[in-house]
């Protein structure tokens, strides 16, 4: 069976618009989120539990936004909006996945950020890299196996009201929709899943900065206060992004959100959010700036050398 994806043919005469904007935005996705793996790799002074995770999420954004866009441009260049169900099922599989992930990375990343500013003196200690690395990969696993109980029980309905999916790629939420079958099953699994991210997740990363900030005002001087909250304005404008954009889509009730609101803010979830993350962190981010340079110093130095 066949799905229609819409995506955004009813945006007449914006075809090549579109084309440019998703292309520029997944190229630009890649190269700065491999910069900043690659970056955090190279640069001694980025070796700490703050940019390992920083690395894991560049990898995460990287996977996440290829999970929809290379079949966006292809609907797009090609003009076949059809895919197939054994296409979908693993495209919102996998997308499920890396959400989860998302999830569960920047809730130990409101940790690192919890315990840099509370608990300065035990940061090595209790971030060490052993328990940076259990972290890490039980992060992915969990996520992959969030998404099991709901990429099973939806590949278990059958799709028979209809087969055009009013989004640009197999949001699960739209193909619900669609089943002709009881998807009361799924609605639970997801319904549970997402209470349990709530707690999990949400709350952990709430109460978290509500200790960072109770932290910093008991700060005395004005520059001790501006340079802990700076090491956390990435992390929170990265969290602040992500969660507004969950909320409206997940949280709001959706006869309250017309089709093509989902879509943009779907496109602000996919691929705005991927691309800004790496400039979020590298514009505003000191040490980035300056592994960089120093790079470029021992670049030139080894030029100057072999000349």
């Amino acid at each position: 069976m066949d799905f229609i994806l819409i995506g955004f043919s009813n945006f007449p005469g914006l075809e090549i618009h579109f084309i440019l904007f998703f292309l520029i935005s997944y190229v630009t996705t890649l190269m700065a989120n491999s910069f900043l793996i690659i970056l955090t790799y190279m640069s001694p002074s980025l070796a700490s539990p703050m940019y390992f995770f920083l690395s894991n999420l560049a990898c995460l954004d990287i996977v996440y936004t290829s999970t929809t866009s290379p079949k966006l441009i292809y609907t797009f260049v090609i003009a076949s909006q059809s895919i197939t169900l054994s296409e979908c099922i693993p495209q919102y599989t996998f997308f499920v996945a890396f959400t989860s992930t998302e999830y569960f990375l920047l809730t130990v990343m409101s940790y690192d950020r919890y315990i840099a500013v509370c608990r300065p003196l035990h940061y090595s200690v209790l971030l060490s890299r052993t328990f940076c690395r259990i972290t890490s990969m039980s992060v992915w696993i969990i996520g992959f196996v969030a998404s099991a109980p709901i990429a099973f029980a939806t590949s278990q309905n059958l799709y028979c009201s209809s087969n055009v999916i009013n989004h640009f790629f197999c949001d699960i939420a739209t193909l619900l929709e669609l089943s002709c079958t009881n998807t009361t099953i799924t609605q639970n699994i997801i319904f549970a899943e997402g209470v349990l991210f709530l707690a999990t997740c949400f709350l952990p990363t709430i109460i978290s900065y509500v200790f960072i900030i109770s932290t910093i005002f008991k700060i005395k001087s004005s520059e001790g206060k501006h340079k802990a909250f700076s090491t956390c304005t990435s992390h929170l404008t990265t969290v602040t992004l992500f969660y507004s954009v969950i909320f409206i889509l997940y949280m709001i009730p959706r006869s309250a959100v017309t089709p093509n609101q989902r879509k943009v803010m779907g496109v602000l979830y996919a691929n705005v959010i991927p691309m800004l993350n790496p400039l979020i962190y590298s514009l505003r981010n000191k040490d980035v700036k300056n592994a960089l340079w120093n790079i470029r110093k021992q670049e030139v130095f080894r030029h100057l050398i072999s000349c």
